[in-house]
């Protein structure tokens, strides 16, 4: 995801994208150490991206921790 599109989402759909990217990159590093994932770049991809989404979410000060817990 690109940086503008992050920055182009209110702040329910950004901590939603948050959560989506934990999860889609719990699953990559589970299917990487079974040896099951055939494109090993997606895991630098959704790491980037859930790098890009954190850092958007500290510069609107919202407390990402706080908000995945309701």
């Amino acid at each position: 995801m690109k940086i503008k599109e992050v920055r182009n989402l209110d702040d329910p759909q950004l901590v939603e994208r948050v959560r989506e990217f934990r999860e889609e990159l719990f699953n990559l590093r589970f299917r990487n150490s079974t040896g099951e994932i055939e494109n090993t770049a997606r895991l630098g991809e959704a790491r980037r991206s859930l790098a890009r989404t954190l850092t958007v979410a500290r510069e609107r000060d919202i407390d990402i921790q706080s908000e995945l817990r309701k």
